[in-house]
């Protein structure tokens, strides 16, 4: 037993706090300018910024991002499906976790 392996696990904590330009939230999540201009325009990322290069997103765009294109890409889903799926489970959170 004192011998056994333990698994080490690397990341990267995203908080809410960090903020990040839309060419590092490209390279984070492999994807390209004009995909996340177009979440910005279908309301699935709110950048803070009034130009693409002063917009600053918050660590949770990183997981919008990741399962939009999941929803795309698993299940044929279009963006303005995508858009709507994501507010669905945004509301599911919230109900789950309010008192």
């Amino acid at each position: 037993m004192a011998n056994e392996m333990v698994p080490v696990v690397r990341g990267t904590l995203l908080e809410e706090e960090d903020g990040f330009t839309l060419d590092e939230l490209c390279r984070m999540c492999r994807q390209r300018t004009e995909a996340i201009i177009r979440m910005v325009e279908e309301g699935i990322l709110d950048p803070e910024g009034e130009a693409p290069a002063t917009w600053r997103f918050p660590g949770a765009s990183v997981t919008h991002i990741r399962v939009v294109v999941r929803l795309q890409r698993d299940l044929g889903i279009n963006l303005e499906g995508a858009a709507l799926v994501l507010e669905l489970l945004d509301r599911l959170a919230q109900r789950r976790w309010s008192p």
